[in-house]
């Protein structure tokens, strides 16, 4: 079974992972054993903080799930090796009924593709290629094993060579008239129960006799070929089918295609339609990042995909969600934030909403109601979430239904649950350690409303020591991302945990700015004494004043 990824907002922060590993175990241990959790971008460091005590791992990296080739290709693939005789590539593909099949180098690197038309060439030529009939570049070893037969002498049989077939089935003076055409050291001769024949062929010194039907050399004659140098071999088979069967030791090189098409693992689906279809291949090829063969697909499997399958946490916007989010399947949504951003569902789904303060507490809140204790590590997520959307329930968000999941978290914690919080609002200040663009995307949310698009990214700091020595860097930043994204406003909203303040750096659109109704400190900057909450407070004040401004 396909998994069910259960997912945050992009640019996740500690609610967002953590929610979606917590509830993604409630599901395992309940009813979705594919359930697995995701995350559309890295932890932050807060957040990292809280998987290493934890103990849990960070959850699977996805940054897109629109269909790729890697979820439609087959990766249990039948191939061949270029220098596989016809026969054993032949009968494997009966055996499968395999129409094509892909070629690998040693190193199982796609080299060409192979058809069942392409194989049958090497046994009826054009017209044009009659004389190509008697070349065989293979080993006598190769040969010996497509005829079942047995060698009276051996003669470096392992050598791959060119080698030409010849059948004497003629008189001796035939034989020795035809014969001089054709390279000596290089004949395969094909002879039955004609000792006269492989006396001559002997005399002159040729390749390999094949001596047909099932009959061996004579002795005497054998000590001829030893003496000479010429290998003999003894076929079960009619000189007829000998020279058929001879033929199918050809190795499938001569018959592969070398202009193919390949697709690399991640491609997506939808870039590659019209190239799949106006192709003249039925199979393609799956490469790795190493160009190794990961897969097969045909046209067939690009007709109706599966997509993929989504629980959506701490969120239930498009603006928000991972790549692709749109053509997915949702099966559900959990979320504690206003509803909006054009979701949409194929079919009816589960959508809890609560207006509490983290999603982490309604995943807890199932626990409790479902009578599952948690493990101490996902119980420690879901309060590191909670600690972290509220402020260690300080925030304006928080309510009786947050403190109460906490405390009831607080039985099943490895840790002192006063002390983590502390040591978890200290570990990492993003202003000391991040790049100007990390601070700006590691906490941020898009939104849209009354036709303007705008994002809001925060930063939690003990203290603002940092900020100041920053702020240039950051409003250039800001000014940066609103001039190369399709946002029409941008803000940067950094909140000092210790004074349950903050300050809040703007860019973009002047009349949004200009209509904000917090004391502005100076060009772009504005106090925020008491806010704390995006969600709550600051969001709020900006869509009022969205609906307002017009364009």
């Amino acid at each position: 079974m396909p998994p069910v990824y259960v997912i945050g907002h992009k640019n996740p922060d500690t609610d967002a992972i953590c929610s979606a590993i917590a509830y993604a175990d409630l599901l395992r241990r309940t009813s979705l054993s594919e359930a697995e959790p995701a995350a559309c971008g890295t932890a932050n460091l807060r957040t990292k903080y809280a998987l290493k005590i934890s103990g849990v791992p960070h959850p699977k990296l996805i940054m897109d799930v629109r269909p790729t080739t890697s979820e439609i290709c087959q990766t249990n693939v039948m191939a061949t090796r270029e220098d596989e005789p016809f026969m054993e590539v032949y009968r494997r593909m009966q055996q499968h009924r395999l129409k094509a099949i892909p070629v690998l180098s040693k190193d199982r690197k796609v080299v060409g593709m192979l058809s069942l038309m392409q194989l049958m060439h090497l046994l009826i030529p054009d017209e044009n290629d009659l004389g190509e009939q008697r070349i065989l570049n293979s080993t006598l070893s190769q040969i010996r094993s497509v005829l079942g037969g047995s060698f009276q002498h051996e003669v470096e049989v392992h050598r791959k060579e060119q080698i030409v077939m010849f059948i004497g089935a003629m008189s001796k003076d035939g034989f020795n008239d035809r014969i001089r055409n054709y390279p000596t050291e290089r004949l395969m001769v094909l002879v039955g129960d004609r000792p006269t024949i492989q006396r001559e062929a002997l005399n002159i010194g040729v390749r390999v006799i094949v001596i047909t039907g099932g009959f061996t050399m004579k002795d005497d004659l054998l000590d001829i070929a030893k003496a000479k140098g010429v290998a003999v071999l003894s076929s079960p088979l009619d000189t007829a089918m000998t020279a058929l069967l001879a033929r199918t030791a050809k190795p499938v090189s001569q018959a592969m295609n070398t202009d193919f098409i390949t697709f690399r693992q991640h491609d997506l689906l939808h870039t590659l339609r019209e190239k799949v279809q106006e192709a003249g291949q039925d199979l393609f090829p799956v490469v790795d990042d190493d160009d190794r063969i990961y897969g097969v697909f045909a046209k067939s499997d690009m007709i109706n995909p599966q997509p993929a399958q989504l629980i959506l946490v701490d969120h239930n916007e498009y603006g928000q969600a991972v790549q692709g989010c749109a053509e997915a399947h949702i099966l559900e949504v959990i979320d504690h934030h206003r509803i909006g951003g054009g979701l949409v569902s194929r079919e009816p789904i589960r959508f809890h909403n609560d207006t509490v303060g983290s999603t982490c507490t309604m995943i807890a809140r199932m626990f409790r109601q479902q009578a599952i204790m948690p493990e101490p590590g996902i119980a420690l997520c879901m309060a590191s979430g909670i600690i972290s959307d509220t402020l260690f329930l300080k925030s304006p968000t928080t309510t009786d239904v947050d403190r109460n999941l906490l405390a009831w978290l607080r039985h099943y914690l490895p840790v002192d649950l006063d002390a983590y919080a502390r040591e978890f609002f200290a570990e990492g200040s993003t202003l000391t350690i991040s790049s100007t663009e990390d601070i700006l995307a590691s906490d941020r949310k898009t939104y849209e409303e009354n036709d303007w698009t705008i994002s809001i990214s925060q930063a939690e700091e003990l203290g603002m020591e940092r900020f100041w020595e920053r702020k240039q860097d950051l409003l250039k930043a800001l000014d940066d991302y609103v001039n190369s994204s399709q946002d029409d406003f941008a803000c940067l909203m950094i909140t000092d945990i210790t004074t349950q303040s903050s300050y809040l750096l703007t860019a973009g659109n002047a009349a949004i700015i200009a209509a904000i109704d917090y004391p502005n400190l100076e060009r772009n900057l504005f106090d925020l004494p008491g806010v704390v909450s995006r969600k709550k407070q600051l969001l709020p004040q900006l869509i009022y004043i969205l609906n307002r401004v017009h364009h």
